[in-house]
């Protein structure tokens, strides 16, 4: 309907600042009179539902030529105290450019958003910085006729996402494929550096059928990616659509924010501003992947991507610490010749400087004596092994190989033991949710069990300092 203040007045009757919504919205309505406004259910991310204030229409935007961009807003009931939910609202014959604003759904993120404050932050305000974040990175593109179908049932899922009725255990896909088959494909999410090296050591390990890198760069195809296309590996597919994405047994996240963050938790905070446009695009198109999560920090990424896909724990995984685990039992084996303590030994924790050494068994001796010599000595070597370890870089090229390793093991459903980023709640005494890495039984179900670690209260002290200050760090981002 067009904007009545009367009819408004008695639908806003829980709204807790009626008149200075009503007032804000007039002065909208002037400056944009082409929007509707409505009552609808908004349902939240919690289930909880509210019937909200909405309002869609056009807003103007020059990029080379004018187009008008549909948009869709909600009207929190604590307005004007608290901002809107936006956002796109693309008809069947566009498609949405996720980027740094905009999300797979259409959800629109804006630093406007992040920073509303009454009486400063308005509406009209918004608007004018949504037109003028869109003339910098135009959000939708026009669809060919042979994409608008396909486009069509994503819009009416994303439909119910902008309506609150989402459903992420829907039994529906798009793009068909194999589900029921032993079609095993892979998706490697980010063409940099590290998307291409797991491409081509998931490719020569010969574990996938196909292998798809999804290109979320903007403009044409260069350095690596352009080479790819160039010389054309059997089975590897190029694209920057996510709907390629589909039906994936493991999709592997590579993307890291390239922004210009001043600080640690801003780096962080913008590669969560990623992985929101990312995620639940992923998880609709492979409702029952394995996520694999190779981006920095792997500890918190991993902790994000399962809050964002709502899929079972055993399900999101972090390559975490399996490439050192793999040095450090090489290590001891070929440099130290302690092959009998290698195949027990682990590395755990978060990577970095804080990861320990751990081990999954002990070794049986006649008293206590011999106890603690055997565990002096084992100690000796496992600091040996450590400072040879600490000389090893993580190229990209090795973590690439290393994501082939777990690939392998999932794919082919080995149940073999690998230190992955796992939730680590229940653990060693931790109550909170944060990933680090522990040693796990991998197979087509992703983790399948957690493997028992020795006892020893100095590596539990370790793990829950590293997952205090995770949780502490994770407290202050904004999903």
């Amino acid at each position: 309907m067009a904007f009545s203040e009367e009819a408004l007045r008695k639908q806003l009757g829980k709204y807790k600042f009626r008149d200075l919504t009503i007032e804000e919205l007039k002065n909208v309505s002037r400056t944009y009179p082409n929007f509707t406004f409505s009552m609808n259910t908004y349902t939240f991310k919690d289930g909880s539902q509210k019937d909200l204030l909405n309002f869609s229409g056009t807003v103007p935007v020059k990029y080379g030529n004018s187009y008008n961009i549909p948009i869709h807003l909600w009207i929190l009931d604590s307005h004007p105290f608290a901002p809107p939910i936006c956002f796109l609202k693309p008809t069947v014959n566009m498609g949405i450019s996720v980027g740094k604003h905009v999300d797979a759904h259409g959800r629109i993120y804006l630093p406007y958003l992040q920073n509303w404050s009454h009486p400063k932050s308005t509406v009209i305000g918004l608007i004018k910085e949504m037109i003028t974040k869109f003339e910098e990175e135009l959000p939708l593109y026009s669809l060919s006729s042979s994409d608008a179908a396909r486009q069509s049932e994503l819009l009416s899922y994303i439909a119910k996402i902008t309506e609150g009725e989402t459903d992420m255990k829907s039994k529906s896909k798009i793009g068909g494929g194999k589900t029921e088959g032993r079609f095993n494909k892979i998706t490697v999410v980010g063409a940099g550096d590290l998307g291409i090296a797991c491409v081509l050591a998931v490719a020569a390990k010969g574990a996938a059928d196909k292998v798809v890198l999804l290109d979320l760069s903007e403009g044409a195809a260069k350095g690596g990616t352009m080479d790819l296309e160039i010389f054309a590996l059997p089975d590897v597919e190029i694209s920057k659509d996510f709907s390629a994405s589909a039906d994936s047994k493991v999709v592997v996240l590579t993307v890291n924010s390239l922004g210009n963050a001043q600080t640690y938790l801003d780096v962080i905070q913008s590669n969560v501003d990623l992985f929101r446009g990312i995620i639940p695009a992923i998880s609709h198109y492979s409702q029952n992947t394995i996520l694999l999560v190779a981006s920095h920090p792997v500890e918190v990424m991993t902790y994000v991507s399962w809050k964002l896909s709502a899929f079972p724990k055993s399900r999101v995984i972090g390559v975490g610490a399996n490439l050192d685990t793999e040095r450090f039992q090489y290590i001891l084996t070929n440099i130290l010749k302690a092959e009998a303590l290698a195949k027990d030994a682990w590395i755990i924790g978060e990577q970095g400087e804080d990861k320990v050494p751990s081990w999954t068994s002990c070794n049986l001796v006649a008293n206590q004596t011999e106890a603690m010599a055997a565990c002096n000595s084992r100690e000796k070597v496992a600091n040996r092994a450590m400072e040879v370890l600490k000389g090893k870089g993580q190229r990209s090229w090795s973590v690439g190989l290393s994501v082939a390793d777990l690939t392998d093991s999932i794919l082919k459903d080995k149940r073999k033991v690998h230190s992955v980023s796992t939730l680590a709640k229940g653990c060693c005494n931790i109550n909170s949710e944060v990933f680090l890495s522990l040693p796990c039984i991998l197979g087509t179900d992703g983790v399948i069990e957690m493997v028992k670690l020795e006892e020893d209260p100095l590596v539990q002290e370790k793990l829950q300092s590293s997952a205090g200050s995770i949780h502490d760090l994770q407290q202050q981002l904004k999903l």
